[in-house]
């Protein structure tokens, strides 16, 4: 990953935040990527390996698995992850294409030149529905995700002990799940610091249309 443009990318998105924007920006950088790229990924990398059932009946175990983690927890972090982020890059794009807008213009227009956007950035017109639309965008994915993982993992937790019977198992087997208890401490701090950024992207939204 070139990390000079992603610190490009964040710095841009930063400049044209709101100081909730910026908490924002900060909370999702700091308490859900690096904790994703740093911690969970290494928690959740041996699920499946050392996910055990008691009998040695071939596709037994791994179609438990399949019942009991139709999605894995890193995999949806990561669509997550990816959507959430989006409309803040959205934002950006729409401020360059006011400043490339202002500099044909520039070019074009001579001693005539009238100038549009005194400043690009200014969340005025459409670049401030662009703003709104990403507040809304990325709370509303947050919510959809947090809706997910409770219909996937009742309660957000994982239990330590599965009963499974579903072919071709022999008969009601138990399957143990790997580290239940540091995974469930992983997926609460996720889930808290998901809500916290909803409630975040609601107040800024609140904010923004209360400024206009």
């Amino acid at each position: 990953m070139n990390w000079g443009v992603f610190e490009e990318l964040l710095s841009g998105v930063n400049k044209y935040s709101t100081a909730f924007g910026r908490i924002w920006l900060s909370l999702v950088f700091i308490f859900r990527l690096l904790v994703y790229l740093v911690a969970a990924e290494r928690v959740w990398s041996d699920d499946h390996k050392d996910f055990d059932c008691n009998t040695r009946q071939p596709g037994c175990t791994n179609v438990c698995f399949d019942h009991f983690f139709p999605v894995s927890h890193i995999r949806l972090w990561a669509l997550q992850l990816i959507l959430v982020t989006c409309p803040s890059f959205l934002v950006l794009m729409h401020v360059a294409y006011r400043e490339a807008k202002e500099q044909r213009l520039r070019e074009a227009g001579g001693d005539n030149y009238h100038c549009i956007y005194p400043n690009p950035g200014k969340k005025r017109g459409g670049l401030w529905w662009t703003y709104l639309f990403s507040l809304i965008f990325k709370a509303g994915v947050d919510v959809v995700f947090l809706y997910v993982f409770y219909r996937f993992y009742r309660n957000y937790t994982l239990p330590r002990l599965v009963k499974c019977e579903l072919p071709p198992c022999p008969n009601v087997v138990d399957c143990f799940i790997s580290r239940p208890t540091e995974k469930n401490i992983f997926t609460l701090f996720m889930v808290v610091t998901a809500c916290v950024c909803v409630v975040l992207s609601l107040i800024e939204a609140a904010y923004l249309i209360g400024k206009r």
